[in-house]
């Protein structure tokens, strides 16, 4: 089970040959699954390469790509996947193993198994499940520089002589950066999350966390408020972490509970302003003052 997300990755990816050089028409293009793919690829490649990632209403991990845009991936000249379970569409596309990049390979033994997560359904995703592997890796910084690292790798090894070594070492050092501000302010009382996707900023910051499955544009029903009360009284959370702003009456009723309610994007998806370092140091912010 170590290697699950490697494997599963890898078993949907056919070899179909070196691809294609740039043309006149631009740079070479370069898919990614997510969006801090996007990043860490545009901050290494510059102007070298042309990053795609589609416009997806909703969260990118549960993406159903339709056959036009699996052409569109199958025809880049180098896909990044996040690996870890994440984009299951993965595992039934054949996408040309030749330039599949499993960003997370480097620590694909330390992927974090998700015990007992069923499936529940919000937004345009549809019914979908938490279970597996849990796939937020980049929100441990130092796995997010593995990440970018391999991505500096696959970029260096298809086009040598490129400016990527000296753009890599300076997104790795704004993320070493992140990593000494989010030692600095993680609350280190018991908490709660609103969904299952921070378990390894929880590994890394040895943050106590419980988590339940509540969406922030959604009213918790009656069972659900009953799971917390019923959380709480093993484990006395003073603070939930929400991925985005919650309903005021949810986060009334947690204050009534003391239960103080923490925004921390996980900015698996574009964000609506700034970039993904802007994204994270406004998380180190709210963090701050959340225990």
């Amino acid at each position: 089970m170590k290697r699950v997300g490697l494997l599963l990755a890898l078993a949907a990816c056919g070899d179909s040959g070196p691809a294609e050089q740039a043309g006149p028409s631009g740079p070479p293009t370069v898919h990614v699954v997510n969006y801090p793919l996007k990043y860490f690829a545009e901050r290494i490649g510059g102007e070298e390469v042309r990053v795609v990632f589609p416009e997806i209403e909703g969260d990118p991990a549960f993406w159903k790509p339709d056959g036009d845009a699996i052409a569109a991936i199958q025809g880049a000249d180098l896909i990044l996947l996040n690996g870890a379970g994440y984009a299951g569409w993965v595992r039934h596309a054949s996408l040309p193993e030749t330039r599949c990049v499993l960003t997370s390979e480097a620590f694909a033994k330390d992927f974090i198994k998700i015990e007992g997560a069923g499936t529940h359904a919000h937004g345009p995703a549809g019914v979908h499940a938490h279970g597996g592997i849990a796939f937020t890796t980049w929100l441990d910084p130092t796995q997010a520089i593995a990440q970018a690292d391999a991505i500096r790798a696959a970029l260096l090894r298809r086009w040598p002589g490129g400016g990527f070594e000296g753009r890599f070492a300076a997104l790795r050092a704004d993320l070493l950066d992140l990593a000494r501000r989010l030692q600095a302010v993680v609350p280190r009382g018991p908490g709660v999350a609103s969904h299952p996707v921070y378990q390894y900023l929880a590994r890394r910051y040895g943050m106590s966390l419980r988590s339940v499955h509540w969406e922030p544009d959604e009213a918790p029903g009656a069972d659900g408020w009953a799971e917390l009360k019923a959380i709480l009284k093993e484990h006395p959370a003073r603070w939930m972490l929400w991925e985005g702003e919650p309903l005021a009456e949810t986060a009334r009723r947690l204050e009534e509970l003391g239960v103080k309610s923490v925004v921390f994007d996980p900015c698996g998806k574009t964000p609506g302003v700034g970039d993904f370092l802007t994204v994270m140091h406004q998380n180190v912010a709210v963090l701050a003052a959340a225990d």
